[in-house]
């Protein structure tokens, strides 16, 4: 199941997409980059989505498929021929009247990519943008005219910028790196999944526990972070935000319910605790007569995840995954 949900996932990994271009470049390839800049009305390329188009033949990503992406990947390998490249601007309009601009679509939206050529002298840049993702860090990812660079600079609010004079003078700016983290408490066999599962769906994962010497955790090689914690002093640890999502799966009830006593109150994008009916009453009902209102309760996923009868840890992962989609899209 696990496999299968890498599968479909897979086409617009970002990462993916990265360690393509700097293979492709590390075999002296040249490589198109093609990013959806601006989107309007119904189109299926959403801004950010990425692909990449090499000179051996092959390609990663997505810019929305279709028609409109086998012209587009078509264009790239035409231009890479060319001995002077240049970065460009292609516009497309789903619909079947548009001229020189049309898609071969006709969902009535339209959408702008950014052509970007790239080759040997761009390698440090591309590797530079791997390890800084791969470790889970962000930084401000800059295509113009003129280029692409990346640095640890972060000036903007939005994460995506896209401004055009005119066809010689644009830029797209975008927030790479920034992702909405897991926070995942408790590093026992369920976390494991559940830390693979949210890596896929590229969040940004960290795994806490009290634990010394847990193999369960040492060897997670799915989270960006572990960090060993106090569990009765974690409230600073998970920041307040849409980008904030936590999971409670620790050894315990009671340690469970020392996290849970911390968290219930912030504002987090989501809060989920595992366990049966009979427990999450008995903590709830704890918490309560510590103080803590029924208003915040309310918030909180527990038992956790969507209810697909799970049996094994890869399906309480997808279940909790499922559910934590499911509120990220509303």
């Amino acid at each position: 199941m696990v496999v299968f949900l890498s599968y479909l996932i897979d086409k617009n990994n970002p990462m993916k997409v990265w360690n393509f271009i700097r293979e492709e470049l590390s075999e002296k390839q040249k490589v198109m980059l093609v990013t959806v800049v601006e989107r309007n009305g119904s189109s299926p390329g959403v801004v950010g989505f990425k692909m990449a188009v090499s000179e051996s033949g092959e390609m990663s990503g997505s810019i929305g498929g279709g028609v409109m992406e086998y012209n587009m990947v078509n264009l790239a390998r035409k231009e890479l021929q060319k001995s002077n490249l240049k970065p460009f601007i292609k516009h497309q309009v789903h619909q079947p009247d548009a001229g020189k601009d049309k898609s071969g679509l006709m969902c009535s939206g339209e959408q702008t990519h950014a052509f970007l050529p790239l080759d040997k002298s761009d390698f440090e840049t591309i590797n530079n943008i791997v390890i800084k993702l791969d470790i889970g860090e962000n930084g401000l990812l800059q295509l113009n005219n003129k280029g692409i660079t990346f640095n640890d600079t972060i000036n903007t609010d939005n994460g995506i910028e896209y401004q055009k004079k005119d066809d010689e003078n644009w830029e797209y700016t975008e927030q790479i790196g920034l992702k909405d983290t897991i926070y995942i408490f408790g590093a026992g066999h369920v976390s494991v999944p559940v830390s693979q599962i949210f890596r896929l769906l590229d969040f940004k994962v960290v795994l806490l526990d009290d634990r010394k010497d847990l193999p369960t955790f040492e060897n997670n090689m799915y989270a960006h972070q572990k960090k060993l914690v106090d569990f009765k002093n974690i409230s600073n640890i998970v920041p307040e935000g849409n980008r904030s999502y936590a999971v409670i799966m620790t050894v315990g009830h009671k340690s469970d319910e020392i996290v849970l006593k911390q968290l219930v109150t912030k504002d987090l994008k989501y809060l989920g605790m595992i366990g049966s009916k009979k427990k999450v009453q008995n903590t709830f009902e704890s918490l309560k007569k510590q103080g803590i209102q029924e208003s915040d309760l309310k918030k909180v996923d527990s038992p956790i995840g969507l209810d697909i009868n799970s049996k094994t840890t890869a399906e309480i992962g997808i279940s909790i995954a499922a559910k934590v989609v499911q509120i990220r899209n509303c």
